[in-house]
């Protein structure tokens, strides 16, 4: 009987051992997939703390562009209504009247030319004691070198 229980208690050691290193190798299955899940589970949220980032980014990307879109809008039928003005008659015999200088068949058309000085610039002369200058003589500017400005009083 003795013996029974000694081959029983050494069957009984023998599956405590099988199941110490059962349950080891199975502990460590489960730590390893853990530390796994652990690291999928960090790419995940970085990256969707990245994808988030980008999307607030483009949001705002988009809210400047449409603002852009709709100044552009506004400037493009701001230019069509100039050119309608622009390019009906009346707007073109103004331009043709007063930056042309033209006049229609049965008109006289009476030029006044103001004349404009030129604002004089002032030197400044420094002088010595022992250098003397020679004074130059003013001279009479010629009829043809008269200042014409570009812009003329019409009357």
């Amino acid at each position: 009987m003795e013996r029974q229980s000694e081959l029983e208690d050494k069957k009984q050691k023998k599956e405590k051992r099988k199941r110490r290193k059962n349950s080891r190798k199975t502990g460590f299955y489960y730590s390893f997939f853990t530390v796994v899940l652990i690291f999928c589970l960090i790419q995940i949220g970085y990256g969707a703390i990245l994808n988030v980032g980008k999307i607030i980014s483009y949001q705002g990307k988009m809210y400047t562009l449409e603002n852009l879109l709709k100044k552009a809008q506004a400037k493009n039928e701001d230019l069509k209504t100039e050119k309608k003005v622009v390019t009906s008659d009346n707007s073109l015999e103004g331009i043709a009247r007063n930056n042309l200088k033209m006049a229609s068949e049965d008109e006289v058309l009476i030029i006044i030319n103001k004349k404009v000085e030129e604002p004089k610039k002032e030197n400044k002369k420094v002088e010595f004691k022992w250098f003397k200058k020679k004074e130059k003589q003013k001279e009479d500017k010629p009829i043809d070198e008269i200042y014409i400005p570009k812009e003329v009083v019409e009357e």
